[in-house]
């Protein structure tokens, strides 16, 4: 019976099998692991993994981590910091990154949409109120946050990502800053607060015809790969709901390294619970809940 039970609790603790973290772990040595002697204490590359990926996964914050693993709880800081940065260095650029475009093609095509190349959302990651500006990062719900602007394929596997933005600046901004607003051979799909572009498409509004309604439905239903991946990516990661206590550079890091690790573990077949999206839900409720109490929504 141990055995099952110890796979649960790092299935729990982790996100992910063994084996995927003893090869994340390979991957990022390295990079992390010459920077031993830089900490008081030298530190396994599977301990700051270990450490990183569970702040990452769970709401626990600096000083329970640090109980957890046994150390100060601003190694825990540091160690989070040199594991993302890590991640991004060495894998963000090949794991988010377009695949093949033919089979994200036919897959969205199966669902209803031809020659699409993928379906682009922004979405809202809490934060606390930064020292400067702090107005440009409350956003329409009424809390502070940074948006994650991110292009998905039709597994939901992110191919594109751009974050950083204050909560307070539209979509469309972001989208045109993004670098993704150039010319492409294949459609993506939209939201309607993205501009209409020859390869960007996005519903019509107003009143609607039958055939106007069927293309809204169609696209709508292949839209629901982006909104499907956020759901999974903070349900996996929930640092993100835990309002990042992080410099604007550091949070951006850690949302990217999010995102990188969503795509190994979606690429490996990793575990998902539905537990976690009801966790999800539980605590985007208690955020709408406080923004009433306080009079802040938006």
């Amino acid at each position: 019976m141990a055995q099952p039970a110890q796979l649960n609790q790092w299935l729990q603790n982790f996100w992910m099998r063994k084996a995927t973290f003893m090869g994340l772990c390979a991957e990022l040595a390295p990079t992390l692991r010459h920077k031993d002697m830089r900490l008081r204490a030298a530190l396994s590359v599977e301990k700051r993994v270990a450490i990183a990926v569970w702040k990452m996964a769970t709401l626990d914050n600096y000083r329970s981590v640090a109980n957890q693993f046994g150390v100060g709880k601003s190694t825990v800081g540091i160690v989070l910091m040199q594991v993302c940065r890590a991640i991004n260095r060495i894998l963000l650029r090949r794991t988010v990154t377009l695949g093949n475009v033919q089979d994200i093609v036919d897959g969205f095509a199966q669902m209803g949409f031809p020659n699409c190349g993928g379906a682009i959302d922004g979405t809202h990651i809490p934060i606390l109120a930064p020292p400067h500006l702090a107005s440009e990062y409350i956003n329409r719900k009424g809390y502070f946050s940074v948006v994650l602007q991110a292009l998905v394929d039709n597994r939901g596997h992110f191919i594109d990502i751009y974050t950083g933005w204050p909560g307070k600046v539209h979509d469309a901004c972001i989208f045109q800053n993004s670098g993704l607003d150039v010319e492409m051979p294949i459609v993506i799909l939209g939201d309607p607060a993205y501009p209409l572009m020859p390869w960007l498409m996005k519903p019509y509004t107003g009143k609607l015809d039958r055939s106007k309604d069927w293309f809204n439905y169609r696209l709508s239903q292949c839209r629901m790969t982006v909104e499907c991946a956020f759901g999974r990516l903070k349900a996996r990661w929930r640092c993100l709901y835990g309002k990042l206590d992080l410099g604007e550079s550091s949070i951006s890091a850690v949302i990217s390294a999010c995102c990188t690790l969503h795509n190994i573990c979606e690429g490996k077949g990793e575990t998902f619970s539905e537990e976690w999206t009801s966790e999800v839900r539980r605590l985007e409720a208690e955020f709408a809940q406080i923004n009433m109490l306080h009079g802040d929504g938006g």
